[in-house]
């Protein structure tokens, strides 16, 4: 019984963290330039999300771009 009761609180926790939302940093590069996006008051999917939107536009430059 206490492994069940672990296991809930600990899958509750998890979900109760990953549903936070925070600033986030998008960072891209592209020819030797580095550009950053502010991301705030977001949740991690959707910093994730606005991140990869982003790089769409850079790729199509040489670019990469990564959440911090």
């Amino acid at each position: 019984m206490k492994k069940v009761f672990f296991a809930a609180a600990f899958i509750a926790g998890t979900a109760l963290m990953t549903s936070c939302k925070k600033d986030y940093t998008c960072e891209c590069t592209a020819d030797g330039a580095t550009y950053t996006y502010e991301l705030k008051d977001v949740k991690k999917g959707d910093a994730d999300d606005a991140c990869d939107s982003a790089g769409n536009v850079w790729i199509l430059a040489g670019g990469t771009c990564e959440l911090k």
